[in-house]
This record gives structure tokens, sequence and C-alpha cells, in this order.
């Protein structure tokens, strides 16, 4: 993880110092100017010694961060072996997880994806390996990757304070979903949780380590997810109230024990509502349930299966809120939905 406190401009010369006298500030990035709404910010770069926050400044994840002597992007570092046309072509953006980066190359650059992974390389002197991205497949969400530069494509991605160690060409990782892992990890304490779809502990992993939940149940269908997910438990000291289980979420969640159930998958996610329900306690709980679905009908598809299986079962339901995830591809949205179901 790249990290950053991101502060008020004024602010900014007392956080370097601040970093500086702390031995905290990463020297091989640069410090950059943020204009927002809000007003005019500096990110500044520290290690991972700052820990989470440094005096009431959260450490994030910055997202292309700069070098000094380097180039700032992958069409500068190419401007003299490309021609126009194809620098018109080279990807803008990427994705880093651990020492990874993660980059979607088009097809008329297909003789030029080794150079263009040499330049991300240039770029991230941190990272080992470059992999292209052609999407994802198949029930298991695997994604199809090409390796292009380096050897090795598995790492231990750092985020919020939390370890994924993972094989980026085996499971996947999204992240677009960084806001709503961030937002679990405040949620569940002293609760019983079942995360129905827990991969290598996206969403549970974060929960457990930051609010400690009394007891988390993790579900994963897929041999490979779970067996990352296994590592990442014992990588983040959370065996003691962590419980995988590998198999079908239909037919291993519990029944009538959970105060909070994850249901962080998209696609066919409306086919487990009924197990989910039937995993929450009679007395009531809350359901996280994600979909993918037209923006048109965000804010009506995913609410209406809800009830409709809650109401055959005899419960009730509140819809709490209805949260945009992010644009999952032109026209669709990924949502997802915090309903209270009682009887």
């Amino acid at each position: 993880m790249y990290g950053v406190i991101r502060v008020p401009s004024e602010k900014g010369e007392e956080f370097r110092k601040k970093a500086v006298k702390e031995k905290i500030l990463d020297t091989a990035r640069k410090i950059r100017k943020l204009q927002t709404k809000e007003g005019v910010f500096l990110e500044i770069p520290v290690t991972e010694a700052a820990g989470e926050s440094i005096e009431g400044f959260s450490v994030i994840e910055q997202e292309n961060p700069e070098f000094p002597g380097k180039p700032c992007s992958p069409k500068e570092y190419l401007k003299d072996s490309l021609s126009e046309a194809e620098l018109a072509c080279v990807p803008a953006s990427w994705q880093i997880l651990g020492d990874v980066v993660i980059v979607s190359i088009p097809e008329t650059l297909e003789n030029k994806k080794a150079r263009i992974a040499e330049a991300l390389l240039s770029m991230y002197p941190r990272c080992r390996t470059v992999v292209r991205d052609f999407g994802i497949e198949g029930q298991f969400r695997k994604p199809k990757r090409e390796l292009l530069l380096g050897s090795g494509t598995e790492t231990i991605h750092k985020e919020h304070g939390c370890f994924f160690k993972q094989d980026v060409t085996k499971v996947m990782y999204s992240k677009g979903n960084l806001e709503e892992r961030k937002r679990m990890s405040r949620l569940g304490g002293g609760e019983v949780v079942v995360d129905m779809f827990a991969g290598i502990g996206y969403f549970s992993i974060p929960m457990a380590v930051h609010s400690r939940p009394k007891k988390i149940i993790g579900i994963e269908i897929n041999p490979e997810s779970f067996a990352y997910l296994k590592e990442n438990i014992g990588l983040n000291k959370v065996e003691e109230i962590f419980v995988p289980i590998c198999g079908d979420c239909s037919k291993a969640a519990p029944e009538g024990t959970a105060d909070r159930v994850l249901m962080g998958y998209v696609g066919t996610t409306h086919h487990y509502l009924e197990p989910a329900i039937k995993a929450l306690k009679k007395s009531g709980g809350i359901l996280h349930y994600h979909e993918t679905v037209p923006e048109h009908l965000a804010r009506i598809r995913p609410q209406e299966r809800i009830r409709r299986v809650a109401y055959a079962l005899g419960r009730k339901v509140e819809i709490l809120e209805t949260r945009r995830i992010k644009k999952y591809s032109p026209g669709i949205l990924h949502v997802v939905v915090d309903a209270r179901i009682f009887e």
C-alpha cells in the first residue's frame, strides 16, 4: 500500500516536518497538491510505520503515486517509441495490489505490451510484477490475466490495517469496493456474523480486525479463495473469532444464529436470499445484500427481491439504506442494500 495523509495545504509543512522527525516520510514519492470541492490539500506520503492515522488524519491509499525522477505516466515513458495513434491507446489507469501492477491493454497495442509493462515498473520501483487484465469469468469470478513482466503473481496487499494474501491470477480483488470494506470494518462489534461469500476475506477480515465481532462464520465455495481466506485469518491474527467453512453457502449457512449477514457477491446473489435470511436470528438482524442492477432500477429491484423472499418466510423488512458502490458497466450499478429483517 502506498499510504498518504491528506492535510489542508496550510498544515502541509507542519506535517511534513513531523513525518521527517518521526522517520515515517516516504521520500521515494512526491508530496502532491490536490484541489477538491472542500479546498486545497497536500498528500504527504508516509511509510507503513505510520500506522492507521497521524494526529486525527487517516492514512489512506494513494492512487497513482508520483516518484521523483521517474516518468509520471506510461505515455511519457513511451512518447519516443510509439506513434501518436498508439500513444492515444495507452492505458491511463491501472491497479496495484501489494507489489503487483494490474493493467488492461487494448489489442491494438499487443506488440507493445512488454514496453508498457516496463514503463509501469519504472514508475513503481517497489513493484516487481506486471500482469495484463482481461476481466473475470465463471461462477468463481476468476480473473483472466497474463503475466507480462516479473516472475511471481502471489502478493500480500495491505489495506486499512489488514493483510490480504492472494494470487492475482487466481482470485479477484476489486479496488472499487474500498469504501464498502472500510464501512464493514466499523460494523459488527460483539455480534455473530455470517459472511455468505467470504472470498479471501474482503469484507469480513476488516470487520474481524477492527470491530471484533463475537464470531464470524465465513463461507467460501472456491477452494483457491478458501485457501487464501485461511491464510489471511492467520495473517490478521483473528483465528479465535473467525470460523472458515469451505462449501456452498446455500447448504452450509447456519440457521437462526446471525445478528448480521454479508452478501458481498454479485451476479446471482438473489438466488441465495432465502438461506441468508434464514441465517439471521428470529429476533431480528441486519442483511447487507449486494446486486448489480440497471441504474433506473437501483432503488426498486434489489429491495423488492429482499421483501419477496422475506415475506415468503414470514419475516418483515425495514430498508435502512441503499448505497451505490460503483459503476459496474455502462448503465449498470453495483449497489448494496442494508435491510433489517425481523418477525
